[in-house]
């Protein structure tokens, strides 16, 4: 069974309200086999609602629609349900009992327009909201199973798990998931693509999913089967194809991030590691701070931004131009020193806007017997430059690691 999930709601349309409901829709969907297909937020009003709820009929059994439940006038999801549908609603007396019920126990006078609330769909079960006034209600037609959940989630999420979940989990013959996930660092969205494509596009099941950042890409692996056993099996046909092309570049297989990897391998290895950052600006030092714990194998750090802080850091003169092999070598260096690490790693570069060199980055890492440095060259603003160079100096570090 696949799902559409329609959010109502315009303030969800403005830049200071995200849809949170269906995120956690989606993992509990996942969890009985039911793929979400498709997302939509909709503002209050009724053809636009009627018109995607159409949509989201034609294209998925199961159509999740959340919000727009309330008793005000332009709560109208129950309207434009029941116009795509093509169904009438009446108020439920039984219903409306119960509403009146909730604000007698407060010491209140139920309003007029919360009768509105007690218009239920023709056919409807009704799921009776234990912290609301807003009642959800299950509808099942010969093609489509359609829900409507209130919008606050304090009031859908133990709607969904106490009432709906239920319901939908007795529809359903026996699911299970499992999924792969993969992080890799040291190439880009493009090039893993065009590795790795020619195995996971044989498979429909289990389906693949690419997500990048800036130096950062992810793989998901989901696979459904009626157990968990040949669930797993599917996810793992298609792993142990993509892992030995990956190598190396794989250092997450739990979701952890990168600081997180580097860390634990320092860790294992009873080593540290300071920083000095002149780009960066304390962003690389951020990352491994990120990180719960990591006072273990992170030392600490020297943001040396300009010429006369990086030469306090080395104790002399720079050796070469700030910018350079020679200069980011001796701030690795000094911060391994300075600081009692094990490592040092630095960065020093051009992250623009102006010049002519921008993007042109040194990231230096001094270790217990060798120190070098490595220069990069990237394009983009500002901030993807800096965040790209904070991701190779982790990433390089965890290649030494290894």
């Amino acid at each position: 069974m696949n799902a559409i999930i329609v959010a109502v709601g315009s303030e969800m349309l403005t830049p200071t309200r995200l849809d949170t409901n269906s995120l956690f829709l989606t993992q509990e969907l996942n969890g009985l086999g039911i793929e979400v297909v498709e997302k939509c937020v909709v503002g209050d009003d009724r053809t636009r609602m009627t018109t995607a709820i159409e949509r989201a009929l034609a294209n998925a059994r199961l159509v999740i629609v959340t919000g727009g439940l309330g008793p005000t006038e332009d709560d109208v999801t129950r309207d434009a349900v029941a116009a795509a549908l093509g169904v009438t609603q009446s108020v439920d007396e039984e219903v409306l009992t119960w509403i009146a019920g909730l604000f007698a126990r407060m010491g209140r006078t139920m309003a007029e327009n919360n009768k509105r609330q007690a218009m239920i769909l023709q056919g409807a079960e009704i799921l009776y909201n234990q912290r609301g006034t807003a009642p959800g209600q299950f509808i099942q037609t010969r093609d489509n199973v359609v829900l409507l959940l209130p919008g606050p989630p304090r009031e859908l999420k133990p709607m969904f798990s106490e009432a709906a979940l239920p319901k939908l989990r007795a529809m359903l013959p026996p699911m299970s998931i499992a999924t792969r996930w993969y992080r890799v660092a040291g190439m880009g969205e493009s090039d893993l693509d065009s590795l790795i494509a020619p195995v996971y596009t044989k498979y429909e099941n289990p389906v693949t999913t690419i997500l990048a950042k800036p130096g950062d890409v992810e793989i998901h692996l989901r696979a459904r089967a009626t157990d968990q056993a040949d669930a797993e099996r599917l996810c793992s046909e298609v792993a142990d194809q993509i892992v030995p092309l990956l190598g190396e570049r794989i250092y997450s297989d739990d979701g952890a991030p990168l600081e997180l990897a580097v860390g634990r391998r320092l860790l294992a290895r009873g080593e540290t590691v300071a920083v000095a950052e002149s780009c960066t600006g304390g962003l690389l030092g951020g990352r491994f701070t990120d990180a719960a714990g990591s006072s273990a194998w992170f030392r600490g750090g020297y943001i040396v931004y300009t010429v006369p802080l990086k030469e306090a850091l080395i104790g002399g003169p720079l050796p070469d131009t700030a910018v350079s092999e020679a200069t980011a070598q001796a701030l690795a260096a000094a911060a391994r020193d300075r600081a009692g690490a094990t490592w040092g790693l630095s960065v020093t570069g051009f992250a623009g806007p102006d010049g002519d060199d921008v993007g042109s980055v040194w990231i230096g890492i001094a270790g217990p017997n060798e120190v070098f440095a490595k220069q990069l060259k990237w394009i983009g603003d500002r901030s993807r430059i800096r965040a790209l160079a904070a991701t190779t100096a982790l990433n390089l570090l965890r290649l030494q690691l290894l």
